[in-house]
């Protein structure tokens, strides 16, 4: 029985994270009445989705065994330039098509410098992507120094807005499972994971380890960029600082959906399910009228059993 648990948890690593997620929607539900109401539940996803954008794009780095640390201010950049592109520019239907471009641009640009200094400079991941993360923020702020600027309703309003009578949330949130779909038949695919469970064989093998990672580093930027262009929708203005706090916890929901931080084992479901389980937890600190100096507390003692079941996952795998 043991053994069939450990064998399914290592096919399916997410399935802990869909009892977690699960289980907080009952706890939702009981303190909130309302939460399953359709309005209610599309409010939740909008509220949650810059969170899993960026949690998919640290999927792809992490199954390299690489990390991520400038993502949340990747998404700060991208916030800024598209608003001030956008305002810049009168802000007419041509220059919200420009924002939005030179939005995806930019977060393929931090991207590429991540992964050129990381895959072929050998750099080490978590300081270089931490030292470009503040080259990142400081740029944001050299854009935009204070939070401000509009974008015109046109914009907001189709974010907000429905599609063939769908939120857009939603088009965008399954455009995006369904692009990781398509990428997890890929080749590439296949390479990262070979990539994160042995970089050595895997180069020995034949596996091109450089382009490889450079590649999950352009996925990161991309989906943080992505990130980036739906706060813009969300809030309606630019904010250098919008994606500080979402470096982390895209991390902790990667590690809370079954990834394993030492690379190869995991996948992108878990790390949505991660996403919208760190989004459940704060909604029961608020219905639950429970102190907000708690939700600190609380992220903390879940990004330390987040890391603790990366260490463990890590271990079952050498085991087996």
């Amino acid at each position: 029985m043991k053994s069939t648990l450990r064998l399914s948890g290592h096919r399916h690593p997410y399935l802990m994270a869909a009892v977690v997620f699960l289980v907080l929607c009952v706890v939702n539900a009981i303190l909130q009445p309302s939460f399953l109401k359709f309005g209610v539940a599309t409010s939740n996803v909008a509220a949650f989705l810059p969170m899993a954008l960026v949690a998919i794009g640290q999927t792809y780095v992490v199954l390299a065994s690489d990390i991520d640390l400038s993502a949340g201010a990747i998404v700060s950049v991208v916030n800024v330039v598209v608003v001030s592109i956008i305002e810049g520019m009168g802000g007419t239907g041509a220059s919200i098509a420009a924002g939005l471009t030179l939005g995806i641009a930019v977060g393929l640009i931090c991207g590429a410098v991540n992964g050129l200094c990381v895959a072929y400079l050998r750099f080490q991941p978590i300081v270089t992507t931490f030292a470009t993360g503040i080259v990142f923020a400081g740029f944001a702020l050299w854009v935009l120094p204070e939070a401000g600027r509009q974008v015109p309703p046109e914009f907001y309003l189709a974010y907000a807005g429905t599609v063939l009578g769908v939120p857009t949330v939603l088009w965008i949130l399954l455009a995006a499972i369904a692009f990781a779909g398509v990428i997890a038949r890929t080749r590439f695919y296949q390479a990262l994971r070979a990539t994160g469970g042995n970089i050595q064989a895997a180069y020995q093998t034949g596996v091109p380890v450089a382009r490889v990672r450079l590649r999950a580093y352009l996925l990161s930027g991309l989906f943080a960029a992505l990130a980036g262009l739906a706060l813009v929708g969300e809030t309606a203005s630019g904010d250098p600082l919008i994606g500080g706090a979402l470096t982390l916890a895209s991390v902790t929901a990667v590690v809370l959906g079954g990834t394993a931080l030492s690379g190869c084992i995991g996948g992108v479901a878990g790390s949505i399910l991660g996403a919208f389980i760190l989004g459940l937890i704060n909604n029961v600190i608020f219905f639950a009228q429970l102190p907000f100096a708690w939700q600190g507390l609380i992220q903390g003692l879940i990004i330390l059993a987040a890391l603790a079941g990366g260490v463990v996952m890590a271990r079952g795998r050498q085991e087996t």
